[in-house]
């Protein structure tokens, strides 16, 4: 049986869990539909998912069309939760993206979709809740033409648009494309030129274009009547398998995207196999930068129907849930350590919150969430004993105590959310500690010289001596020494974008010892960056709103009084949006004004996007 993992990705509220829930239904592998207002659906199972009506971690669900098997990762839609979605491409072979026919092309739904075109992933379009009123057809294909920058192939029309007796047309591909297609294609522009391209031909274009990531079909449908299902079903087989890419052995090759604990608190890894098989009893490696260890894989459970598993050996194009590695970490390679399919990049978190009481219990299961969610960055003061957690916004902050009180019953307090701010270097320094030198303690020489790097880069780490002029052992104690120097540089903020390079080293033997130069590396370090200097940066979001076109002026004002530049704005009837940039600080304030400038139309969506220089001069400096 042929394999295809796809993803169900959306904004919040386009009715990605009801879509999932609807096709399980549609092809038999689940008898009753669940409804998310009713915290009954297949994928929503932690309690909190079922009382909020939102997905916060992302489920595997099964399903067959014909002789196709078929895994359904259903992902989050809020943007706090982005690192979720982020793991979920890591492992797909194609995605459908929800759209809302009536709010259509929303901030969350642009995110996505770039992501999804960076990483040529085969997208299928569903159009939902087209028996609601508002809904639009020739607009949002529109819409998503301009706005999401794809080539669309709508696939279905549909009669009394936006009433309940809203009704589906498969069509064909609309033969004015053809130019379009022909762009990605030498034999059928030939074809087309040669006026020789038939009705078949035309389609099976549009099938490989659209497994190559060119274009994306698009279905029509209700996830609530169930209206359009039929077809998007037919549709994910016809243009999505097929898709994934062929490996070039049958090594074991997977990728762990997913950890979550069972009842016994064991571990659980869900992976994707690309290559060869994994079962129970066998012994595997796993492999995380430069790290790799060995285990006994204790059972493996594949996916069956809906949410059922069966325990059976993992073959390549299949996910399972794999038990006994107890050392396994979310992105973590198992077997071959070459590649893990295409991945995604997201910034990590720029918000920062403190917890109490900072007992060990709290820190305990602190750390256990951050294995589900290793963004979510928890750390404790050696000193202090103060317990941070960095995070992405408010929503995941109430997750995180909820998820404490309820699982592990501790009751919390977080101080309130601050941005992380970060320092990098402004120009070069340098610096040599000699092991003949007074001011130096230690039997090691070492000089480094520290530079900015490119936005973006983090740590890049290099040699100007020959990786023969000391033990390796001392070589690997100086870079990991700097690693962990950098996150507290001169002005107490972690130090980002930064060039270090090893420009002299010496030592005495047998005297020597790789403990000397993990003690003058951050004297070394410390001194070259003061002597470069360096600029202290405010993480920044990136924001699109959209509200009423006589709020703009209210709204652009305020968005400067908090800091924020716009970037660029557009008006579609007696609506407008905006874009541009926001420190991370002001964005829950100004969510917070929003609905009083708006008269509660404003929608707002944002998403890291690095760092900048303070800009505002009134605002104090966080963190």
């Amino acid at each position: 049986m042929d394999h295809l993992n796809i993803g169900i990705l959306a904004h919040v509220d386009a009715g990605k869990t009801s879509l999932t829930e609807r096709l399980l239904h549609h092809t038999g592998a689940i008898g009753t539909l669940g409804r998310v207002d009713d915290g009954d659906t297949r994928t929503d199972t932690m309690e909190l998912e079922r009382r909020r009506g939102i997905t916060i971690r992302s489920a595997v669900v099964a399903f067959h069309i014909g002789e196709l098997h078929v895994n359904l990762i259903d992902t989050p839609g809020h943007p706090d939760f982005i690192a979720e979605v982020e793991r979920a491409l890591r492992v797909l072979d194609g995605v459908v993206l929800v759209v809302s026919a009536v709010e259509g092309v929303q901030a969350q739904t642009r995110v996505l979709m770039h992501a999804l075109k960076r990483l040529r992933i085969p997208v299928l379009i569903f159009a939902n809740k087209v028996d609601r009123a508002g809904a639009r057809y020739e607009g949002l294909l529109s819409d998503l033409t301009e706005r999401l920058g794809v080539t669309c192939v709508p696939l279905s029309e549909v009669d009394a648009i936006g009433t309940a007796a809203a009704k589906i047309r498969p069509v064909s591909p609309p033969p004015a494309l053809a130019e379009q297609l022909a762009e990605h294609s030498d034999a059928f522009l030939t074809a087309y030129l040669e006026d020789t391209v038939t009705a078949e031909d035309y389609r099976a274009e549009v099938v490989r274009q659209t497994r190559l990531g060119v274009v994306s079909p698009v279905f029509f449908g209700s996830a609530r009547s169930g209206e359009g299902i039929a077809e998007l079903t037919t549709g994910i087989r016809e243009f999505l398998a097929g898709a994934a890419k062929p490996v070039p052995d049958d090594r074991l090759r997977a990728t762990v995207f997913k950890i979550e604990r069972g009842r016994a608190h064991e571990k659980i890894a869900y992976v994707r196999v690309f290559s060869g098989e994994i079962g129970a009893r066998d012994h595997v490696r796993f492999h995380r930068r430069g790290l790799t260890k060995e285990a006994k894989v204790s059972a493996v459970h594949v996916f069956e129907l809906g949410d059922e598993t069966v325990e059976d050996r993992a073959r390549a194009g299949q996910i399972a849930k794999v038990t006994g590695l107890k050392e396994i970490r979310i992105g973590d390679l198992v077997g071959v350590a070459e590649g893990d399919g295409a991945t995604a990049r997201f910034p990590p978190p720029a918000l920062e919150t403190v917890v109490s009481p900072a007992t060990p219990a709290v820190f305990a299961a602190l750390q256990e969430l951050a294995e589900q969610d290793p963004l979510i960055t928890v750390r404790q003061d050696d000193e202090t004993r103060r317990i941070s957690v960095r995070l992405y916004g408010e929503v995941q902050k109430e997750i995180i105590a909820e998820t404490l009180a309820t699982q592990h019953g501790l009751d919390v307090e977080f101080s309130l959310t601050r941005p992380i701010c970060v320092e990098r270097p402004v120009g070069t320094g340098s610096s040599l500690w000699l092991i003949t030198e007074k001011r130096n303690p230690y039997f090691a020489t070492l000089g480094l010289r520290v530079g900015p790097g490119a936005p973006g880069s983090g740590l890049t780490f290099g040699l100007d001596v020959e990786l023969g002029s000391l033990p390796l052992a001392f070589h690997k104690a100086i870079e990991e020494t700097v690693d962990a120097t950098l996150r507290r540089g001169p002005s107490g903020r972690e130090v980002i974008d930064c060039t270090v390079t090893v420009t002299h080293t010496g030592y005495f033997s047998p005297v020597s010892a790789a403990g000397d130069f993990r003690k003058v590396t951050p004297l070394a370090l410390d001194e070259a960056l003061r002597e470069a200097g360096t600029e202290v940066l405010e993480p920044v979001n990136r924001i699109e709103v959209e509200l009423p076109s006589d709020s703009v002026t209210a709204t652009l004002s305020r968005l400067v009084e908090r800091g924020g530049t716009v970037t660029g704005s557009a008006a579609r009837g007696d609506r407008a949006e905006l874009t541009g940039v926001l420190p991370a600080g002001e964005v829950a304030k100004f969510e917070q004004q929003l609905p009083g400038l708006t008269r509660g139309e404003g929608l707002i969506t944002t998403e890291p996007a690095g760092h900048r220089p303070r800009v505002s001069p009134n605002r104090p400096m966080p963190g």
